[in-house]
């Protein structure tokens, strides 16, 4: 009951949080709006009415607290807390000197230049929250794995309860098609499960008596009587859940570069200032205070200068113009900081099931004894033709010219296949424990890397079906382009050893891990992680339910949107929108494009900023310069940024 009602409490949570960061993010583009306005109308009266320094103060007080309150009330909580050198603090007394320059004496007002740093460090910060803004809400809703009631066995009655009363030892009763709610072991029944929600596999599981199965698979064909090993709270499902919820905190929350730049900027910047306001008027042949007056107005304007808008707004809208980039190219990226990762990919692990293969089982070989594969597939398909199961699909898939008339008294046996009468024969179709109960002894081992459908006919040996998950057409070409990059790749499947070995030479890959459950995923991922070398990453590509939980515990999850559960992509960093896994490629090589121009326009706006602020130091600089090192630097940088939007 704890664990519902801690899944209550945290949807409650998701949900108000969303809706609070939307109202922030509506208030501070009204902010904008009304700042912008604001600055004209004050502009206009400042010009016609010829205001004295103190009105225009007052006057242009009104846009710029309005422009910069969420930047003052930052600075001002930061002071308290004992972090004032941060972006926030840099620009306070940047803009609040530049507000109150021209009380000195023989200074020019530059009341509009300290709103407009204001709003343009404003329009940066929704740049960056858009960017960044993720989309993890209602995470136990997607995963939808528990059912909400179960059939226990109790006093010889079968009645629905909720999965959390049930306790270990108790017999419940599950009926084709049903969820399994809790982990436990079969006492009676035989059946084949859908285990996908757990290993990914689309490949069905063969159980009967004594055979353990886990909550989240789901019961295909016959009933089961299970006796339960674990309660709801410590059931598999319930442990993937959890498993999500600490990845998410596991994972780095890397802070944006203005954040880490102004630790070192800010009090070099504030530092430099000081003493330049200071230090000077000792060396001056007049008074001290008259030269303190003239090194104050440098000391401001250095400040004034030293603001860097050009990295406000250039940085994030770099950012920005790459997720867009991406989008066009079908790759979602929920945040600049994902961008950041995915430029320092050195490894790629990728499930197997739907990712690196298409999931869909096609026949692959026809062995006939007697040597007619066309009537062998014939008969097969034709004994299939009324089950939903995978393996009948296929079948019946690659037989188009079934007899639907000569069919009759089928009968599906649970675990083991199906057994139906065409044109006055038997057929015996299924695994190799359905060929025993057909009086067949001797079934050959046809290959160990793939599904084989054994065929009887009147009780003799007729041949055999492979079936095998095709591989995508481009998977060879993305490990190759991965190879080219210094890249390495890896597989993690729940699929067999000898599936997956097959899979991983065919694709040249560097590693590979079988018969995993999730958690083992986690546990290997986290392995991977330890051994990447400082100042890299690892990204995981998956597409099911059973891949949420690496996904959000890998530095970049990668989740093929196309076929992807809901609860993989709300997982993941990075959606490929057509499941090609060679988008995988293409989105790292934009995020290394998108990081090499964001530093194209740090270096650039860094180096223009230092040149103006040593002519400011010695007096050299105009507010001409004091412009461009502000506000034409930021519009170059600006359109270096939107070329990214071209690519």
């Amino acid at each position: 009951m704890e664990h519902v009602e801690d899944s209550k409490c945290c949807e409650h949570n998701h949900a108000h949080s969303h809706s609070h960061s939307a109202n922030r993010q509506k208030r501070k583009i009204v902010s904008i709006v009304v700042a912008i306005f604001l600055t004209v109308v004050c502009a206009f009266f400042g010009h016609y009415l010829h205001l004295s320094v103190g009105q225009r103060f007052w006057l242009y007080l009104v846009p710029y607290l309005i422009a910069g309150q969420d930047t003052l009330r930052e600075a001002i909580k930061d002071c308290i807390n004992g972090n004032a050198l941060d972006e926030h603090f840099l620009m306070t007394i940047a803009t609040l000197g530049s507000l109150m320059i021209g009380f000195l004496p023989g200074a020019e007002s530059q009341e509009i230049e300290a709103i407009s740093v204001m709003i343009f460090f404003q329009i940066g910060g929704v740049f960056e929250s858009y960017a960044e803004k993720r989309s993890n809400d209602a995470i136990e809703h997607l995963l939808n794995l528990r059912p909400e009631k179960v059939n226990v066995i109790r006093k010889g009655k079968r009645i629905a309860v909720a999965p959390d009363q049930v306790l270990v030892g108790e017999i419940i009763w599950v009926s084709p098609g049903e969820k399994i709610a809790l982990d436990g072991v079969i006492l009676e029944g035989r059946s084949s499960l859908n285990t996908s929600a757990l290993t990914g596999e689309s490949l069905p599981y063969d159980v009967a008596e004594g055979d353990e199965v886990l909550s989240g698979y789901v019961n295909l064909s016959g009933d089961l009587k299970i006796q339960t090993t674990k309660t709801m709270g410590e059931s598999t499902v319930t442990k993937i859940i959890q498993l999500i919820k600490e990845s998410e905190n596991k994972k780095s929350q890397r802070e944006t570069f203005i954040t880490r730049f102004a630790r070192i900027y800010t009090p070099i910047v504030v530092c430099s200032a000081v003493l330049l306001a200071m230090v000077p008027p000792f060396f001056s042949t007049g008074g001290y205070m008259e030269a303190f007056s003239s090194w104050l107005y440098r000391a401001l304007m250095f400040l004034v200068v030293s603001c860097p808008c050009a990295l406000v707004i250039s940085v994030p809208l770099t950012f920005f113009g790459g997720i867009g980039a991406a989008s066009r190219k079908g790759i979602l990226v929920k945040g600049g900081r994902y961008l950041d990762m995915l430029s320092k990919v050195k490894t790629v692990v990728f499930d197997k099931t739907g990712t690196l293969t298409t999931g869909e089982f096609a026949v692959t070989k026809v062995h006939s004894v007697f040597g007619d594969e066309e009537n062998l597939l014939r008969y097969v398909a034709n004994a299939e033709q009324h089950t939903s199961h995978p393996i009948g699909h296929a079948l019946r898939n690659a037989y188009k010219g079934m007899d639907l008339d000569g069919v009759s008294e089928t009968e599906e046996m649970a675990g083991e296949g199906i057994r139906a009468r065409i044109e006055d024969h038997i057929v015996c179709v299924g695994n190799a424990r359905m060929m025993k109960s057909c009086g067949v002894a001797n079934v050959p081992e046809a290959d160990p890397t793939a599904t084989t459908i054994h065929v009887a006919i009147d009780g003799v040996y007729a041949g055999y079906v492979i079936i095998s998950d095709k591989i995508k057409g481009d998977s060879s070409e993305t490990i190759k382009r991965l190879r080219e990059e210094r890249i390495s790749s890896v597989m993690l499947t729940g699929d067999k050893d000898d599936v997956a070995r097959n899979v991983s030479r065919r694709l040249q890959m560097n590693e590979y891990y079988a018969e995993l459950l999730p958690v083992d995923k986690v546990f290997h991922i986290e392995q991977i992680m330890k051994r990447t070398p400082r100042g890299y990453s690892v990204a995981f590509v998956g597409d099911g339910i059973n891949d949420a939980p690496v996904l959000a515990r890998a530095d970049i999850g990668i989740a093929m949107g196309g076929v992807g559960s809901d609860a993989a992509i709300e997982a993941a960093d990075v959606v490929l929108m057509d499941d090609q896994p060679s988008k995988v490629v293409e989105a790292i090589c934009l995020a290394r494009q998108t990081i090499s121009t964001a530093n194209q326009n740090i270096v650039f706006a860094i180096g223009v900023k230092i040149l103006v602020l040593i002519l400011s130091a010695f007096g050299l600089s105009n507010m001409f310069m004091a412009v461009f090192a502000d506000v034409g630097v930021t519009v170059i940088a600006v359109l270096n940024a939107l070329r990214l939007l071209n690519k």
